[in-house]
């Protein structure tokens, strides 16, 4: 069991809830999502605030796609310690954009509105430049997100240039070890160098997706 807190931004209340994360590690099957060097799945969908977000928003931009779930024990580890949001800062910082999905359908383990997800980002001091609603999963499933997190990278020609796990290292608790790939990090600096992402496709693990049946 996992427990949770929200932070309200009116009478600071806390939401607490117990849940229980169903872990898979992975790698998408080759079928269940885009190639790599390919252009990547053109979407369009609602951010946490109501408006319309769409890929091409984008276009000359850098995107990292970030699939999360609040209550998955690996999305946590990673908030926890703080690991997702220095790199989320780190990334926008240079001028990259950041958009964290949400696919997670009604009833399930990770799904909120937006006025939760706010909540969320505020509370754990998380600095995507947008979070994106898919409670049908339409998005998930064109990029045949498996897991949470589940990572993305576009390049500013709207070529998939990423994909796979945040890190090398597949535990939902524990402090990072001295060693740890961050794969995210490495692919970003390898394309402000200008260069070829050298590890393009890892190995993705966590909880499931909770897609809608």
């Amino acid at each position: 069991m996992n427990r949770i807190a929200m932070v309200g931004t009116t009478a600071g209340r806390i939401l607490t809830g117990a849940v229980v994360c169903h872990a898979l590690l992975a790698a998408a099957p080759a079928s269940a999502s885009p190639p790599i060097g390919k252009p990547a799945p053109a979407f369009s969908a609602t951010d946490s605030n109501g408006h319309k977000v769409a890929l091409a928003d984008y276009r000359g931009k850098t995107v990292v796609l970030e699939w999360t779930n609040h209550d998955c024990p690996y999305v946590r580890r990673h908030y926890d310690l703080g690991n997702m949001q220095g790199l989320q800062k780190e990334a926008t910082g240079a001028g990259v954009v950041w958009l964290s999905i949400i696919s997670s359908a009604p009833g399930t383990q990770g799904y909120v509105k937006g006025s939760e997800a706010n909540l969320l980002t505020k509370a754990r001091g998380a600095a995507p430049t947008r979070v994106v609603l898919d409670p049908p999963g339409a998005i998930g499933r064109m990029y045949g997100a498996q897991v949470t997190p589940h990572m993305y990278i576009v390049d500013p020609t709207g070529t998939l240039v990423y994909k796979g796990g945040i890190d090398d290292q597949p535990a939902p608790w524990g402090e990072l070890k001295k060693e740890t790939r961050n794969f995210v990090r490495m692919a970003l600096a390898d394309l402000k160098q200008g260069g070829t992402v050298r590890h393009a496709d890892t190995r993705a693990y966590g909880c499931t997706v909770k897609y809608a049946d």
